[in-house]
């Protein structure tokens, strides 16, 4: 390979310490920023993302006086690939890692679908959490379209087949190489409100680099796709039964493509009592990413009684 391997974002800072915990004999690679002796924050990444996408995020909320906590979902970044994926598997995932990693209750930060998971986490298990943030990932009627059940059941059956043929061809799947500009102008059209220079960074800390290129260190068996048999319906009333403080944090804008698209009038018929919701209309799905210093300043403020 020719030329500059590294790259730099502003803002941007590793992990200060890396670790690993255990869900079910299924390894999950940890990093942490700030002091360790300071308060625990977790935070829980959307789909084929991985921790490090919080490099500029997790940071500021360290320099808040937090301790913050981050992991890789199964099959995502460092962590192991699996023999299974699904949603239920990342949610016990997560309460592996919470429980492992927290000597108590801690506030959760979930982004996207890590925050839709932590919904139904909370639900089963409130006891673990003192406050959810959940950032873009509170599913509506608009987050997915509602089919009839015989068409269900056929799409079901296709995805189990689809699904059932790549774990077959597992042996034989590769992520395909590139240079790093090459990948970052592959996951340019999931993130389109990103800076190139951003993308570029992300490469050199989620894409490994073999001798053919580099390749996204995401399991080449999974694919952006549905999440199971899911509606979203089921989060938004787990929503409605949080009893700890709640803030969410909306984007408006409705052609980011990896968006849920929901507006503050169909989350507010199931917000809880303590919960309050925020709106932006000029920032996209990916928010603590393009406007970290608004988010991050917005979550110490409603977090800061608790620390």
């Amino acid at each position: 390979m020719q030329g500059d391997q590294t790259r730099d974002h502003p803002g941007a800072r590793p992990p200060d310490r890396t670790g690993r915990v255990d869900s079910s004999g299924l390894s999950l690679a940890v990093n942490e920023w700030g002091e360790p002796d300071a308060p625990m924050l977790c935070l829980v990444h959307g789909g084929f993302d991985f921790s490090r996408t919080f490099d500029v995020f997790a940071p500021m909320l360290a320099d808040g006086g937090w301790r913050v906590v981050a992991w890789d979902a199964r099959g995502h970044g460092d962590s192991d690939h699996a023999h299974y994926y699904s949603w239920a598997a990342d949610v016990r995932d997560h309460l592996a890692a919470i429980t492992q990693l927290a000597d108590g209750p801690v506030p959760v930060i979930g982004h996207s679908k890590g925050g839709g998971q932590m919904l139904d986490l909370l639900d089963a298990r409130p006891s673990i959490a003192t406050a959810f943030v959940n950032l873009d990932g509170l599913p509506s009627h608009f987050s997915a379209p509602d089919i009839n059940d015989r068409e269900r059941r056929r799409m079901r059956r296709d995805d189990l087949t689809s699904t059932l043929d790549r774990r077959r061809r597992r042996n034989e799947l590769s992520r395909r190489p590139d240079t790093i500009e090459g990948l970052a102008g592959r996951r340019a059209p999931m993130n389109p409100r990103l800076s190139r220079e951003w993308l570029e960074y992300l490469v050199t800390v989620g894409a490994r680099l073999d001798d053919d290129g580099w390749r996204w260190k995401i399991d080449p068996v999974l694919h952006l796709g549905g999440f199971g048999p899911w509606r979203p319906n089921w989060s938004m009333e787990h929503l409605a039964n949080l009893d700890l403080p709640f803030l969410g944090v909306l984007s408006g804008v409705v052609d980011d493509p990896m968006g849920w698209k929901s507006r503050p009038g169909d989350i507010a018929p199931f917000l809880p009592p303590d919960g309050r919701v925020e709106f932006f209309d000029d920032i996209g799905h990916f928010l603590h990413i393009e406007q970290p210093r608004l988010i991050a300043d917005m979550v110490l403020e409603f977090l800061e009684p608790l620390r």
